[in-house]
């Protein structure tokens, strides 16, 4: 592979032009087709294979006009002091508003009447006006949306109090500054790695153009492939991620090589054929781990997947082509000014000893030591992950600044914490001989169910086969007691069926965020299996070793159990919360586990194949396992601390949000690039590494001669170019060969 890359980086630096218009082509292309492309929508969201959608579907076909999959408002009035809602001016208040929303949208569905049908809490002081609207919230026209929240402007005046909840408000989070935040500080970062304004930008320029590719491509066939607009959000942030980290990895390199003496062309090729070999496979762990988001088996999440996947492809293929083309255009400015000068004047840079080195001596020296602070720091942050609760967040978790979270709180108050995500039970009488009495039944015994206050009457569609009940919980939407009582109404629902054929089901927002995480919860050790296990042999294939794929696999499930101890204690025990804005703890957002481990581990893989795969370069060119190491430290610990400094900004931006969810998954991002690239990728790898020896790169022969040999650290390459090894291959400083010689 390593040789078949260098002559692509090599034709691609003569060939810079072509390249470029190709490239450039091509964003060209897919901007055209996402800017002539019909507005996206909102993606479908379905649950296949649970009992909640298989409700939903029903109600879809048993009650055509009841707009099921359709966005839902809540408007809460609270009655001035010493006033209550029944008074007669009042009343006429809120008749009128709800007549005035019948009749400001044709998006509208129905709207109920508070009086009518029992929306008044006991002592007057609450009601609540319910809207249901014909298409899903994403779907609502901003004039919808405007005729909403002018609903209650006029009885604020008379002294009412008006908020408003629902999944009518609900609109993508923007995260346009956090991105331009953390694109900013990637400028930083790499300038200061780099000491190059071209340098820098170069990662820069090629990531922006793989995104603008990958993310206009999505746009363009969104509505084709009913595509969400997560969809799009997902992939920006990944494909901006690897997009910088992998052109970083080939402009380290470059340089490098040019450091050595080589020319501009020659420089070009071995960066593609050895850093590009290590890009190629750190891809491949991206994709596998996005691609594996299929398991779960939920069609939103699986095309989340691919579409970020499809990105992160285009960034290799940047990284390959594009980059070494823009290396020929920039010429030796790509270097330092000093380095520049130092190669006019035909003078070789000393290999001084960096940061990187002199903490891979110390690793060296004192391995067992680092190991134990981290294995015992991150198993110490990891033991709240064992209190791990997953759920979806309610209104209830947003700011107090927001009319949903305000309207949450009323409806609270007046009438009970239930009340904001009731239960829809759906009974399906077409096999029962009397469906009258079996609905019947069914609301008798789910009024016996510890934890429900509130059972409305069945109401039937018009051909006399399904019923729907709605039923209120005692407790918030997001509770345990709230899920024990949806578990305990299906229990008794296979006690009806068998009595009288009837078969019921339980629905609603509420009960489908129980059955999402329960399935997310049941695909997360699938899921690790998968991912992990290809991982592996791509490692070995790629390390020729099987011990050293396991300590990579072992020290990612340890950053990221870590992780999520981190995120519990902050966003569900409330530790440190308000330093991060946790205005409300609860459950943690139950995609977040697996969203984590598909991004993170990604991303931890692109750290460990640039970082092992210098050592193993060395270690076959000749030198001795711990020298080795420091030799891979001298050449990667500055990228790879560089790479993931940019990914932390990159994520820790989304803190700020003012979405419980956004910020969830922000820091739990942030928080897990910094303990896999710093404690295990900078510390443990290297620790155990040194403690391992020459026994690391073991691999049993007859494996050996099973696997195929892909050439990642460019030892077929060097023996058909030849030439004098570069610097660290083979040789290092007198001071590190006589540390090495105890190691």
């Amino acid at each position: 592979m390593a040789t078949f890359l260098y002559k692509l980086g090599r034709l691609a630096f003569r060939r810079r032009r072509y390249v470029a218009l190709i490239w450039v082509a091509l964003l060209a292309l897919a901007g055209f087709g996402a800017a002539s492309a019909s507005t996206a929508t909102s993606s479908s969201f379905s649950i296949p294979g649970t009992e909640a959608q298989k409700a939903f579907d029903l109600l879809e076909q048993r009650f055509p006009d009841s707009s099921a999959d359709g966005a839902t408002a809540r408007v809460v009035f609270k009655a001035p002091d010493g006033q209550k809602m029944t008074d007669p001016a009042n009343k006429a208040e809120v008749n009128k508003i709800a007549g005035e929303l019948k009749s400001g949208s044709d998006q509208i569905a129905s709207v109920t009447d508070p009086y009518t049908a029992g929306a008044v809490s006991k002592n007057g002081s609450t009601a609540y006006v319910s809207v249901s609207y014909k298409v899903n919230s994403m779907e609502l026209t901003d004039a919808t949306r405007d005729a909403l929240k002018d609903a209650g402007h006029t009885a604020q005046k008379s002294g009412m109090t008006v908020e408003i909840g629902g999944d009518a408000l609900q609109v993508m989070p923007e995260t346009g500054i956090t991105e331009v935040i953390g694109v900013a500080i990637a400028a930083v970062v790499l300038v200061i790695t780099f000491g190059s304004l071209i340098a820098a930008g170069l990662p820069l320029l090629t990531a922006l153009i793989g995104v603008g590719i990958g993310v206009s491509t999505i746009t363009a066939l969104a509505n084709v492939l009913d595509l969400g607009s997560t969809t799009s959000t997902l992939a920006m942030m990944i494909g901006l991620a690897v997009g910088i980290d992998y052109a970083l990895f080939i402009v380290s390199r470059y340089r490098a090589e040019l450091a050595e003496g080589r020319e501009r062309e020659e420089a070009a090729g071995r960066a593609v054929g050895t850093a590009g070999s290590a890009v190629v496979f750190a891809g491949l762990t991206v994709v596998i781990a996005l691609v594996g988001l299929a398991v779960v088996n939920i069609p939103m999440l699986s095309k989340m997947g691919f579409a970020a996947a499809g990105t992160v492809v285009i960034a290799v293929l940047i990284a390959l082509t594009l980059v070494p083309a823009m290396l020929g255009f920039a010429g030796k400015r790509v270097m330092g000014r000093k380095a520049r000068k130092a190669a006019e004047a035909g003078n070789r840079p000393e290999a001084k000893p960096n940061m990187g080195t002199r903490w891979a001596r110390f690793v060296l020296r004192k391995p067992v030591w680092v190991l134990l602070v981290g294995v015992i720091g991150l198993g110490a942050i990891a033991v709240p992950a064992a209190s791990l609760e997953m759920g979806l967040p309610d209104d209830g978790s947003q700011p107090t600044s927001t009319t949903q979270r305000r309207a949450y709180d009323l409806l609270s108050d007046g009438f009970g914490p239930g009340f904001n995500g009731p239960l829809m039970v759906v009974v399906d009488t077409a096999k029962s001989s009397d469906g009258k009495t079996a609905a019947k039944q069914v609301s008798d015994e789910i009024s016996g169910i510890p934890g429900v206050i509130a059972v409305t009457p069945a109401q039937f569609n018009k051909a006399d086969d399904t019923a729907m009940i709605t039923v209120v919980p005692k407790d918030r939407p997001s509770s345990t007691e709230t899920e024990n009582v949806v578990h305990a109404i299906r229990d008794s629902g296979k006690d009806i069926k068998s009595d009288t054929g009837a078969e019921v089901l339980v629905t609603g927002s509420t009960a489908m965020n129980i059955d999402f995480s329960q399935k997310m919860n049941d695909a997360l050790l699938p899921y690790l299996a998968l991912v992990v296990g290809l991982a592996f042999l791509l490692l070995m294939l790629v390390f020729r070793s099987v011990l050293v794929p396991l300590k990579a696999a072992l020290g990612f499930l340890l950053s990221v159990v870590a992780a999520l101890g981190a995120v519990v204690a902050v966003f569900q025990w409330g530790w440190l919360g308000s330093l991060f804005g946790v205005e409300q703890t609860g459950p943690i957002m139950s995609m977040m586990p697996i969203f984590m481990v598909g991004v993170v581990f990604g991303l931890a893989m692109d750290y460990e194949v640039f970082l092992v795969t210098r050592m193993r370069e060395a270690y076959v060119h000749g030198e001795k396992p711990g020298q080795a190491i420091v030799t891979g430290f001298r050449h990667g610990a500055r990228v790879v601390t560089a790479a993931a400094v940019i990914m932390m900004a990159v994520f820790a931006g989304f803190i700020g949000s003012s979405e419980q969810m956004v910020k969830m998954i922000g820091f739990s991002l942030a928080i897990a690039v910094f303990f896999d690239a710093f404690v295990v990728r900078m510390a443990i790898v290297p620790a155990v590494l040194a403690l391992l020896g020459k026994r690391a790169w073991w691999l049993p022969r007859w494996l050996d001669r099973l696997l195929p040999n892909v050439d990642v650290e460019g030892e077929g390459l060097r023996k058909e170019l030849g030439g004098a090894p570069s610097d660290g291959e083979g040789r290092g400083d007198a001071q590190g060969e006589r540390e090495l010689a105890r190691v």
